[in-house]
């Protein structure tokens, strides 16, 4: 049995075309397309041995044909065939066609002589269809791609200048037939009339297309225009294969279309740089302009009358330097920084340094900056002192308003409460209280004693300036001493009163006090008892729950003491009831010390032994609950203990398989695998101790003692350790695809690894631009700041700070890349005019985008040759001017 799997230079060759699909030609509209492609295509090759087939699973049967074309389409010798008629003999022919295929680096899967021989037609196609790749799809080669997407590449930009076709596959992009005929308009104008094509008739475009390729191109009809009309997906592999012959027979302009390219990206170059220099000029003639206006506002210095216009030209200033300097800074810097980017991309392309317009240089915007400035700090110096001068006469009057505004607030409704006679149906701590609030007056009385006199100075002060207003600063003032005087009268008198009224009071208040002192303690101790009886507890321990149990034990003895008090306090109220009744005094409310009455202690005195037998269920069953939820503490424990270290054992281990060289990269993928089914094989268990999480979580634990681990680091832990081994099998995989892709033995990668290994200090398979550095000055790299700031945006170009193995192996086998020349860009138009020394517009126009062709025929010289044709366009001055000292 052979391999149907096989690749190319650059990328495993197409994985046989995503392992050549061979379910789809289960499709009979696929197969029937096949059938007849793969018949065509054969056929093109063996008429030229004289020969041709007619039903394509039957006569490759014996191997003679299968073995002829294979000698057609490599120009090679294959062993003698068989010539006998027997079984075994067309098995021995089928084999050796197979291995010779095979010897062309070609894997087939699944595909053996024996089924060829039986006519197995699947097996047959897929066979064709692994030749056609590799001797007519392979070789293709457009632009650093290769295979599949070079022809995809190489028809993409054919079809470009073409209005209606849009190729991006090799199925339904074909089904209109416009692709095809602007292919063979694009090589071979004169053989179709494009612009009479329409999208809506694909029957004329196809069969257009297959007539005048067989006829004029000599390339078979591969495909029949009704199959491809009433499919809805034409089959991939026919398209492609008869697309394959277009390229082949045009394979010719192939130098043309290289040299264009060439053309393309140095011309984009210079418009790039062009239209960098544009943006220099501009923005630096605007800012420059702004800084001309700006600067003879800010020298201004015209003072104005009012203190609001000074505010104003402030407010001006402020808005300036909030909002309209601030964009202009970024300008600045922009502009610094467009220039010396410009400089490095001129220098990079072996272009002329930009030299701007007098005037307009780096420096000379700093130096109209630095005017800028100073102009600024000189004009915000001026604007304060000036608003400092004005405010001085409008500022000793706002003060003298601002204190007699407060005064006057303060003294608001002071007369009448002092006047007020509330003390004589008050209590005695209502009289105490007004006692200590009249005291605390008398304070504030004497505090604004200070505030009176400042009033009266600075109303004098005002007098002295000849203020505009002063009469009526003066009445003021005066209403203020006035009434400061009246004050000080009522305030004597009140003093007095209150003191009298607090005498009467006091005995009876002895006793209000004894019992407040008495009731209160003990009713908060009812109160706190019933709240901590009646409170709903959250333990998560069984040493907690027996915490409680001793708790409230504790509590049920203290019970007969507090009894006493109870009846105590009672007594107290009982005298005071008394010495009332006895007496005649005339209360006036309450108990003012306490809103407590025996009736309220009463009451909750029963609630409390109510409580206690309630608190006493409660506690017991909460201890039987704790017993369950340590159980279930203890079941979660067990396993966790166990899957934790599990874990970090396997990322270790995945670690150091993808550091280490043990083998080819193909056994490391193995046994990479290898770990992936065993971690997948240890998911039941991580399902069991979710299971477990499950009920903790239902049982509402929060905490458990007996393991460091919870089900988010399992979860978390297992998640990474999946990502790691998915990620590592990736990494190997990608180094393989790059092994292949560019031509990389087992060895070179070796040295790689190595090499990586080594100077990867931290071990963590990544390394950071200093040891890339030291790697690279290891491997005889003579860097400066600038070559190594390139290399770096190409093994990091997203700037994370780290260079991985997969981008270091990248750059090992990317740095022999070419660069543009003077010489090759003047040979690449040389190619386009068909070795004329001069160059016409429609050559230009043909082979180039229309933009760049334009840009050329603007910019190049009439040539002045003596072999010259009118509109001949002189290409080689236009070169060296790319190059060189010029006004591109």
């Amino acid at each position: 049995m052979y391999n149907m799997e096989h690749y190319d230079e650059e990328n495993y060759y197409m994985q046989q075309e995503d392992d050549w699909d061979r379910d789809l030609l289960l499709d009979p509209a696929w197969e029937k397309q096949q059938r007849k492609t793969f018949t065509a295509w054969c056929n093109s090759h063996l008429r030229k041995a004289g020969t041709q087939i007619e039903n394509i699973e039957e006569d490759f049967r014996d191997g003679l044909k299968l073995m002829l074309l294979l000698e057609v389409i490599s120009g090679e010798r294959l062993a003698k065939p068989e010539r006998g008629k027997m079984r075994v003999h067309k098995i021995s022919n089928v084999n050796k066609a197979l291995d010779f295929i095979a010897s062309k680096g070609v894997k087939l899967v699944s595909i053996g002589a024996e089924e060829i021989v039986d006519g197995n037609a699947k097996m047959t196609l897929g066979m064709i269809w692994t030749i056609i790749l590799r001797f007519a799809i392979q070789d293709i080669s457009v632009e650093e791609t290769s295979a599949k997407e070079g022809l995809l590449l190489w028809c993409q930009r054919k079809t470009a200048p073409y209005k209606n076709v849009n190729i991006q596959n090799f199925h339904i992009s074909w089904k209109d037939g416009l692709g095809f005929c602007a292919l063979i308009h694009r090589h071979r104008p004169e053989l179709i009339d494009y612009g009479k094509l329409r999208k809506d008739d694909p029957m004329t475009n196809l069969n257009t297309a297959f007539d005048v390729a067989e006829k004029y191109l000599d390339i078979p009809k591969m495909l029949d225009a009704e199959d491809i009309i009433s499919t809805l997906r034409p089959d991939e592999k026919a398209v492609m294969t008869y697309v394959s012959c277009y390229y082949h027979a045009f394979s010719g302009k192939q130098k043309a279309e290289t040299a264009a390219n060439r053309i393309c990206k140095v011309l984009a170059v210079n418009q790039e740089n062009e239209q960098l220099m544009e943006d220099y000029e501009k923005l630096a003639s605007d800012l420059l302009e702004w800084i001309r206006r700006t600067i003879p506002w800010l020298e201004n210095r015209m003072p104005e009358n009012t203190m609001q216009a000074m505010q104003q030209k402030l407010e001006d200033f402020r808005d300036y330097r909030r909002l309209h300097k601030p964009p202009k800074v970024q300008e600045k810097c922009q502009l610094e920084i467009n220039f010396n980017t410009l400089q490095t991309k001129l220098r990079l392309s072996n272009r002329p340094a930009f030299m701007p317009s007098e005037g307009k240089m780096v420096s000379d915007i700093n130096n109209a900056w630095g005017n800028l400035e100073g102009a600024e700090k000189g004009y915000e110096e001026w604007l304060l002192n000036e608003i400092r001068r004005l405010e001085r006469l409008d500022h000793l009057a706002e003060k003298f308003r601002q204190k007699a505004a407060i005064h006057e607030a303060w003294t608001e409704g002071k007369e009448d409460m002092l006047q007020k006679r509330d003390y004589e149906t008050a209590s005695l701590s209502e009289i105490k209280a007004l006692l200590k609030k009249h005291e605390a007056f008398e304070s504030d009385l004497a505090a604004h004693q200070d505030r009176v006199e400042q009033i009266a100075a600075i109303a004098q002060e005002l007098n002295e300036l000849d203020y505009y207003d002063s009469p009526s600063v003066n009445a003021r003032c005066q209403r203020i001493c006035d009434q400061w005087d009246a004050l000080g009268g009522l305030t004597q008198k009140r003093s007095e009163a209150l003191q009298r009224t607090e005498k009467l009071l006091e005995t009876i208040d002895q006793l209000y006090l004894e019992f407040a002192k008495r009731a209160a303690p003990f009713n908060n101790w009812m109160e706190g008892a019933m709240e901590d009886l009646q409170d709903t507890f959250i333990v998560h321990t069984i040493e907690e729950i027996q915490g409680l149990s001793t708790a409230h034990e504790q509590f049920k003895a203290t019970l007969p003491e507090a009894d006493k008090e109870r009846l105590a306090i009672l007594g107290i109220h009982n005298e005071i009831a008394k010495i009332v009744q006895t007496y005649h005094v005339n209360i006036a409310g309450t108990n003012p010390y306490t809103t407590i009455n025996p009736q309220e202690i009463n009451a909750k005195w029963d609630k409390v032994r109510q409580l206690v037998p309630q608190r006493d269920q409660a506690l017991i069953e909460e201890h039987a609950r704790q017993q369950n939820n340590e159980r279930l503490r203890r079941q979660f424990a067990n396993q966790a203990n166990v899957i934790g270290p599990w874990i970090q054992t396997k990322m270790e281990e995945i670690g150091r398989i993808s550091i280490e060289m043990h083998g080819t990269l193909e056994d490391q993928l193995t046994h990479l695998r290898q770990y992936e089914k065993s971690i997948v094989n240890y998911k039941p268990k991580i399902d069991q101790l979710e299971g477990d999480h499950q009920l903790i979580q239902e049982a509402l634990i929060f905490d458990n003692k007996h393991t460091n681990y919870t089900m988010e680091h399992i979860r978390v832990g297992w998640e990474q350790l999946l990502t790691t081994i998915a990620r590592t099998i990736n990494e190997i995989e990608n180094q393989i695809l790059t092994r292949d892709a560019k031509g990389i033995s087992q060895e070179q990668l070796n040295e790689f690894r190595a090499s990586f290994n080594h100077f990867d200090r931290k071990r963590t398979g990544i390394m950071d631009p200093e040891d890339f550095k030291t790697c690279l000055i290891s491997m005889g790299y003579n860097l400066g700041e600038n070559e190594f700031s390139r290399i770096m945006s190409i093994v990091d170009p997203n700037r994370m700070g780290l260079v991985t193995f997969q981008a270091f192996i990248d750059f090992m086998s990317r740095e022999t890349a070419d660069t543009d020349t003077a010489d090759q860009v003047m040979a690449s138009f040389k190619v386009l005019a068909g070795d004329k020394n001069y160059i016409l517009a429609d050559e230009l126009r043909r082979e180039l985008p229309p933009d760049q062709a334009e840009y050329c025929i603007a910019r190049m010289a009439p040539y002045t040759g003596p072999d010259g044709v009118p509109g001949a366009l002189d290409y080689m001055s236009f070169s060296t001017a790319l190059y060189g000292e010029s006004d591109l």
